[in-house]
């Protein structure tokens, strides 16, 4: 890598340059590479990781767990019942203590200040799994998904359907922009991201090229688009706005006729899951009208979704080997 990662905190893309995340992406690129031909890596040998898990995950835990396996560390899952994080402790007490045993510390749950507070006392390397602000980790893998299936980034657009104002749209918005990319984020105006974040990102944007936009209009968002993104309609946590935000969304499901309306033979569907493409889960069996992807676009030919969820280990893994690693 040209870049010297050591000892940084990944919390948020707006942290590192263009080059940085680049590099990351080289990095991760190689390191699937190795994986694919049976390479084990031994960059994390003789570490201990802290995997602090407030939200649930399959992918965020199943990532860091197999890619600290994999270069040499041990691994620690720690729930929101295994230790005193806020409650009987304070956040900065916890990191405190934990900075004291483990050699880096990968958070997952609500508040983004968490994070940075852990970032702050620690005096490790501190990882954003998500908080409700950012989901870094989970746009290096979209951005390598995206690479792979174009060969580039610089110049393509992407386009986010569906809530505009939750921690993928903000993180999308800025991984784009850094990457010099054409990203439109197409919701209905009372889901549109806050004005200053927008702002911010069209700086970036008028820096490398790219282009940021931001409609109601899904017809006219989606249009010529190399990369139609979507993510559920109500976050963790916000179980209790599911109604109303099936009324508001129900013109932004994706559907074959959306992916038709890119005009490009060559588009892609992601989606960071989990999805409700069909009605085998018990929400949308509760809730028919929650599917936020139609399962012909899910299953079809557009989809790179399970290649995009690999590609969450990979580029942990290297996130972790970079700021960390021998």
């Amino acid at each position: 890598m040209a870049a010297n990662l050591k000892g940084r905190h990944f919390l948020k893309l707006v942290d590192f340059s263009s080059e940085e995340i680049k590099d990351l992406l080289t990095l991760s690129a190689a390191l699937k590479a190795n994986k694919r031909a049976g390479v084990r890596g031994k960059a994390l040998e003789g570490t201990n990781i802290a995997l602090i898990f407030e939200k649930p995950s399959t992918r965020t835990r199943c990532a860091f767990v197999v890619a600290c396996v994999d270069e040499g560390a041990h691994p620690e899952y720690l729930g929101k019942g295994d230790i005193q994080l806020g409650k009987k402790e304070t956040v900065a007490d916890t990191a405190r203590v934990l900075g004291r045993f483990f050699d880096g510390i990968e958070f997952r749950g609500f508040s983004h200040q968490t994070v940075e507070t852990l970032a702050e006392y620690a005096g490790v390397p501190v990882w954003n799994g998500l908080t409700d602000k950012w989901h870094p980790t989970q746009i290096l893998a979209d951005l390598l998904t995206v690479q792979e299936a174009f060969g580039r980034l610089e110049g393509l657009s992407l386009a986010y359907v569906g809530d505009g104002r939750n921690n993928m749209a903000n993180s999308l918005m800025v991984g784009c922009a850094k990457m010099g990319m054409d990203v439109r984020i197409v919701a209905p105006p009372s889901l549109h991201p806050e004005a200053e974040l927008v702002q911010m990102v069209e700086g970036l944007a008028s820096e490398t090229g790219g282009k940021v936009t931001v409609t109601a209009d899904a017809e006219e968002g989606v249009k010529g688009a190399h990369v139609v993104y979507t993510d559920v309609w109500a976050s963790m946590g916000e179980e209790a706005q599911i109604a109303d935000r099936i009324a508001t969304l129900g013109p932004y499901r994706v559907t074959t006729q959306m992916m038709e309306m890119t005009g490009r033979r060559d588009a892609i569907f992601l989606h960071c899951l989990p999805a409700f493409h069909n009605l085998e889960t018990d929400v949308a069996r509760e809730y028919p009208e929650i599917r936020e992807v139609e399962d012909e676009v899910f299953e079809g030919r557009w989809s790179r979704v399970f290649d995009q969820a690999e590609n969450r280990m990979h580029t942990i893994k290297a996130v972790m080997v970079a700021t960390l690693g021998h």
